[in-house]
């Protein structure tokens, strides 16, 4: 009797590899047996872990969490900082230790953390990293073949967990996209070292990438005036003195409606105000419990809230680290540093300087003020990912993807399978991070993501069993030519 061939390899392409997709990655290599199961994460940086969010070499730039909130295992909640006290980072870098106890380290730290977890996982083979940029995405009978610039992968399954995209950029800001002095995506590496020091500098955004873009001026040596401009002028606000556990319950009779959540929040900030405990224990809770208080809200009340309160949620819930807060509130104190609230009406490159005109809000004037550099702070245009990305497009166009209705990123099913035009699951093409959040709410917390990378990889590997292969494991990459 003939032996029967060795069962081929199943195959999985994550297309990204920040914190999102090096999670799934890791958590789908632990869950599944590696001789079974071949793992590829598509990213053009030369580290997988890192992504937009962990990248940055900039010293002032900091995770916005203290590190024993942070692991990419949601069941060790010390995983990263266990680590962290034997890497030595804290041994040169003193200020990571805020007065408090708690510790805000380098964000390319936390990157450093993921990368050297997925390191062992590389050298075996368990995961393959293809340094390239998905290009599109094309469905093969039951299977997958990715399009890259480093050659095409074939897959039995794909995982989409794409960077955050780029801001949009302001139409009354359109006139200063070719101007030298406009920095249209402060992302980039060392974009501000151009700034001079006694630069008059005009920040569009008032979150935590804006705080981020004063903290580095800051750390430069820029001393000139800086004003931060958003809709509402509202400051990311800090963390607590003493840091408390969550406070009230809304998830044992959920409010239906945005506005019986508004008075909900209203009323348990009350009730933690008369038992002397912070409102940040109150926004942890929500955190926790965000996915049933969402799941409670019908479409159209998901849609008021993103609309009417989402702002307020995004300042009281991503808190800036306490290092970063103590460089604004300085730099506010000595006059070089504000935040108004206004609506930008126009602009003009005048060649020696940035003209920008904006409406206060509450007031009929209009301003003109000139700067000699505009941060374009905006925040990452989620709900511009299907048109921006070339992979994501590609599936877009092919019906196998879509816009959820809240503008916030990919629509998918309970289990994360990304739906079609047609509204129905996709089987083998899931999303992972926050361009699911249309689904499941809050995911743009590292908590909440490294939850649901998790939760993705478990379906991912349930789906893997009953799944025949496509005859080619995702770590077949033919050559680019």
């Amino acid at each position: 009797m003939n032996a029967l061939p060795p069962a081929r390899r199943l195959g999985v392409a994550i297309i990204g590899g920040g914190f999102s997709g090096a999670a799934v990655a890791w958590h789908l290599a632990r869950a599944y047996r590696p001789e079974r199961l071949s793992i590829t994460v598509i990213e053009p940086r030369p580290a997988l872990g890192g992504g937009l969010a962990y990248s940055s070499e900039e010293p002032s730039h900091r995770v916005n969490v203290p590190a024993v909130r942070m692991s990419m295992v949601p069941d060790e909640a010390q995983h990263f900082a266990r680590w962290l006290a034997g890497s030595g980072e804290l041994d040169c870098d003193a200020d990571a230790l805020w007065k408090n106890g708690d510790v805000f380290p380098r964000r390319r730290v936390f990157g450093r953390y993921v990368a050297e977890h997925l390191a062992p996982l590389i050298e075996t083979g368990a995961v393959r990293h293809v340094q390239g940029q998905a290009t599109r995405i094309v469905r093969r009978g039951m299977g997958w073949t990715v399009q890259t610039s480093a050659g095409s992968v074939t897959a039995d399954l794909v995982a989409l967990a794409a960077t955050h995209p780029a801001p949009a950029i302001p139409t009354a800001l359109a006139s200063l996209t070719e101007a030298p002095g406009f920095i249209a995506d402060p992302y980039a590496p060392s974009v501000l070292a151009g700034i001079r020091p006694d630069a008059s500098v005009l920040i569009v955004g008032s979150g935590l990438t804006s705080a981020d873009m004063v903290a580095e001026l800051d750390r430069r040596g820029h001393r000139g005036r800086i004003l931060a401009l958003s809709r509402r002028g509202l400051r990311s606000r800090g963390h607590p003195d003493v840091r408390g556990d969550p406070f009230g319950d809304f998830a044992s009779a959920p409010a239906t409606t945005a506005l019986g959540l508004l008075m909900n929040i209203r009323a348990t900030l009350a009730k933690a105000r008369d038992a002397g405990v912070n409102w940040q224990s109150v926004f942890d809770q929500l955190r926790l419990q965000g996915p049933v208080l969402w799941g409670a809200l019908a479409p159209d009340e998901r849609a008021r809230l993103v609309r009417q309160l989402r702002v307020f949620w995004d300042v009281h819930r991503f808190r800036i680290a306490p290092q970063v807060a103590d460089v604004l509130d300085r730099r506010q104190a000595g006059g070089t540093f504000d935040t108004i609230a206004a609506r930008l009406v126009a602009s003009n490159d005048e060649g020696d300087s940035l003209a920008v005109s904006f409406q206060r809000r509450g007031q009929t004037r209009i301003e003109t003020a000139r700067f000699d550099a505009v941060i374009n702070t905006t925040g990452p245009a989620h709900g511009q990912a299907l048109r921006s990305n070339p992979a994501l497009c590609s599936l877009a166009e092919a019906g196998l993807i879509r816009p959820d209705a809240y503008g916030l990123g990919i629509a998918t099913s309970l289990d994360s399978q990304a739906l079609g035009r047609d509204g129905a699951a996709v089987a083998g093409l899931f999303v992972a991070g926050p361009l699911a959040r249309g689904t499941f709410g809050e995911l743009m917390g590292l908590p909440e993501v490294a939850r649901h990378a998790q939760a993705v990889a478990s379906g991912i590997a349930k789906l893997l069993v009953t799944r025949p292969s496509v005859g080619a494991a995702a770590g077949d990459v033919a050559a680019a030519h």
